[in-house]
This record gives C-alpha cells, structure tokens and sequence, in this order.
C-alpha cells in the first residue's frame, strides 16, 4: 500500500541461493557422528527411505519467514473459516496486503485436511496454498494422523496439478491446535518424500520453513526420510518409527482405530513376534497353519455371530500387516532372482503392470512361505492403485503349477486393495485350456475374479490392451508366440 514496492521486494528470499538438504551434509559433520555411533548395526534389510541424492536436492530447510519466499506457491495453515491469527498467517497477510482476505471471504471456508488456492498479490510466491491442518486428542490420535497427511497430501497434489517448480511449506500444525511437533515432523517428511518418489517429476523445489524452534526436529528428523549418504541411511535405519504409512506415506489406520483408543498412549508395532504368539496361540505353529487357522477360525466366529464383519477385517489387517513387515525384514534376493514375478510397464488406460512368469516358479523347489513373503513385499505398493496382471503360461510343466491350496491362502492373506484395485488378470497361452481352467478356476473359485480373467491366445491380442514397448517379456515367450502364431506385425496393431 504506502510500501515502496522495491523497497518491499528487497527482502524477498531467492530461493535459488539457498543450500539444498544433500548440500547440507558437509556443513553439518552430524552425519559422522551418527555413523560412528552405530557402525555396530549392519542392517540386512533395506532402508524404506533409501539414499536419493535426486530427491536431497530438491530440498530445504529455510530459517526464516516463508511470506518471504520467492517459491511458486507457498503454504499458509489457517482454521475452517481461514481466519486465524497466527504468525505464518498473519506474515502472509501482511506481506500479501488486503486483497488476500477478500479472496478468503470468497472462498467460503476450507475443510480440515483439504488445500485451497489463492493468488499471492503481492507476496513474491504466485500462489497461496490455504490448509486446515487438525486439532489433536491422542483419544483420536488415528484420526489426526489421516487428516494431516491429507493436509500435506493435497497440496502437494495441487502443486503437482499445477505445474508449479517449487512450494514453501510452513509447518502445518500449529501450536494452538496441540499437534506433537515431532508426530507432525514424521508425517510431513514422509509424506512429501513418498509423493516426490511416485508423482513428484515436476516439482524441482520443496522448502521447509520452520522457526528456529522447530529447526532442531527438522534436523533430527530429516535425515532419517532424506539420508544424503548410504552411511547416513545405514545410521537412521534402526530409528525410523515402526509405522511408516503405505506407499503413498498416508497412515494405514482405520482397522486399528478400536485398539488404539484403548491404549492412546502406546504407538502399536505392528512387528512384535510375542504379540503375534499371543493372538494365534490356540493356532499351528507353522506359519501355513497360522494363516490357515486364523482365516477359518474368523470365518467359524462370523458364521456362529460372534465376530462382526468389522472385527475381522481389523484381524485380517492385523494378520497382514505382520505378513507385511516379516516381508520387509527377510532377505528375498533369491526369489526375485527367479525373475517369477516383476513390474513392467503401463496399459493403455495407464494402469501398472505386474508381469507373472509360470515357467520361472520352481515350485518344487522354493520354500513357499518365502515365495508368499516376497509377493506381498512386491505387491503391496503397487496395489494401492488401479493395476493388472498378465501371466505368461507359456512352456510352464506340472511342476510350475502353484499349489491350489497355496494360491487360496495367499488370496486369504492379502490386503482387500489387491482384490479391489486389480483390474484384469490376463491368462496368456493356455495350451491345455480345459486342464488349466480347471486348475485354475477351483484355485478363483473366488467371487468377482472370474470376470476379470481373460484368455489370450497369442501376444497380439494382449499388444491390444497393453503397447509391446511396455511389456519386458522373456524372450522364450516371444519365441514360443513366433513358432505357433507366426511374427507379430506392428503395422496391424498400430490400426488399433
């Protein structure tokens, strides 16, 4: 207003001279001490968050006032009606002068979790993206978490949607609303690194401007989603918290709601071994009589009423979850070494693809249990959105047929997105078409799959559904395909 505008730009922070997280590291010398603390633990597994020194540089942590920042958007947390006095808040307003409330008026309030977008007016960044981030009760701890990785969800999201190069994010949860800081920390970081590792090509920037409170957890934490070394990433592993969220970082919860206000204070691991003695214990002791007796005693307790549908969806979650951890725990290098089962490319309707190769299943020869730990491990990212399968049952002998009972339990075992997100299941060479429906149709006897199989004779009629150069097929399938159907020819396909 009475601002001189240059006068009022001179302050503005570019964010192109700041120092990237990965540059950091050498500044920091906290990375040596950490090594050095625990050169002990040689960890067998992978971390969840491994070394990325693309995604490290397209950090920072910025002390200072984010309304100063010259960054596309910048994030501001507000409340429902998006009138709250708080010091972002109130620094945005300032800065962005008094057309930035009457476009709020407009917009008419804006839900816990959710993310709107406003012009910057004359802050430096070109947007304003407005969030609502909760209000805490540890009695509804779960509930807190969902809606806060919504927060950073969607708008990151929104600068995904929008092509913006970089985003400032203010810490969301603000002080008043009673968030731990260092709860809230986790969720962020995880939240932005999940999302720039899956749909975040676009984005070349993403600030962290904190307080000078706040720093120390930003620094603590950081490196344990952003290690900006392999010693560093060795050296966080044993402190990343038990739940890490799904693939997309969102907190995988509402199963556990019941158990967790019975006991707000305690974070669940979903990995302890003498829990899970606990809960199976009437059950076998082998791991296939556990999941056995686990799927048929829920079965017996809903049929006899005791159990709701509800409780033993928590169980089968629960029973899942610790499929799902065991899985990240064991060393499965040899059974991805099968090349049995991998991802490729997209279908037409850009859909991941899970390719299953029949011939490579050893199934005399593998321990089966591995076999299933090693699925899930795979799957369980992928499954979170809409995929297909295609499975080449090209050359495959008796002795590549998975056990009918091994099928039934894996399809027993896992999560309910497998079953719903997968879209179709594409049968490839069925030689001997009655044996195999028969093998295979009393291993799906399962309702809702058999609609979703389709038999393909040769590999054009699956180029019609998924492009070649998306598929990696074994070069025994295309060979096979060549003898019996003779060459492919693209100029056919490409009238499709």
């Amino acid at each position: 207003m009475g601002m001189d505008p240059l006068g009022a730009r001179s302050q503005f922070v570019d964010i192109q001279t700041l120092p990237t997280w990965q540059q950091q590291l050498d500044n920091d010398g906290e990375e040596k001490r950490l090594v050095r603390s625990h050169s002990m633990l040689s960890q067998s597994f992978p971390s969840p968050f491994p070394y990325r020194p693309d995604i490290n540089r397209k950090i920072i942590l910025f002390v200072g006032d984010i309304a100063l920042l010259n960054c596309t958007a910048v994030v501001n947390t507000s409340n429902e009606s998006l009138n709250d006095k708080n010091p972002t808040s109130d620094s945005i307003h300032q800065l962005a002068g008094p057309e930035l409330r009457d476009e709020l008026l407009k917009l008419k309030g804006c839900r816990t979790g959710e993310a709107k977008l406003t012009k910057g007016f004359n802050l430096a960044a070109r947007f304003i993206i407005h969030t609502v981030g909760p209000k805490y009760k540890a009695k509804y701890r779960t509930a807190a978490e969902s809606s806060l990785y919504s927060c950073y969800r969607n708008i990151m999201q929104l600068a995904a949607e929008q092509s913006m190069a970089s985003v400032g994010f203010c810490v969301v949860t603000t002080t008043k609303r009673g968030y731990p800081p260092e709860d809230a920390t986790h969720i962020a970081l995880r939240t932005v690194r999940r999302f720039l590792e899956n749909h975040g090509n676009s984005i070349e920037t993403v600030v962290f401007a904190v307080s000078d409170t706040e720093e120390s957890v930003f620094k603590k934490l950081l490196p344990l989603y952003y290690p900006r070394s392999e010693g560093e990433e060795k050296a966080c592993l044993p402190l990343i918290p038990a739940d890490i969220g799904n693939s997309e970082g969102e907190p995988v919860v509402p199963e556990r709601r019941i158990r967790i206000t019975e006991k707000p204070g305690s974070i669940e691991d979903e990995c302890e071994e003498d829990s899970l003695e606990l809960d199976l214990g009437q059950v076998g002791t082998h791991a296939f009589a556990r999941m056995e007796g686990d799927v048929d005693k829920q079965r017996k307790l809903i049929l006899q009423g005791q159990m709701s549908e509800a409780a033993m969806q928590k169980q089968h979650q629960r029973n899942y979850g610790r499929w799902l951890c065991r899985a990240r725990a064991e060393d499965l290098s040899d059974i991805a070494a099968l090349k049995a089962l991998y991802q490729t490319g997209v279908d037409i309707c850009g859909r991941t693809v899970m390719v299953v190769v029949g011939r490579n299943i050893p199934v005399t020869l593998i321990d089966l249990e591995k076999a299933l730990l090693y699925f899930i491990h795979v799957m369980d990212h992928i499954t979170v959105k809409e995929y297909v399968m295609v499975y080449f049952h090209t050359l495959t002998g008796e002795h590549n047929h998975l056990d009918t009972d091994f099928l039934k339990k894996l399809y027993d075992i896992v999560d309910v997105k497998y079953k719903k997100n997968l879209m179709a299941f594409y049968f490839v060479h069925p030689t001997f078409r009655s044996k195999v429906s028969t093998w295979f149709f009393t291993t799906f006897s399962v309702s809702g799959m058999k609609e979703k199989v389709r038999y393909l004779d040769n590999l054009q009629q699956l180029f019609t559904c998924i492009k070649p150069e998306q598929l990696d097929i074994p070069p025994f399938v295309l060979e096979y395909d060549a003898r019996v159907n003779g060459p492919y020819h693209h100029s056919e396909a490409s009238g499709l």
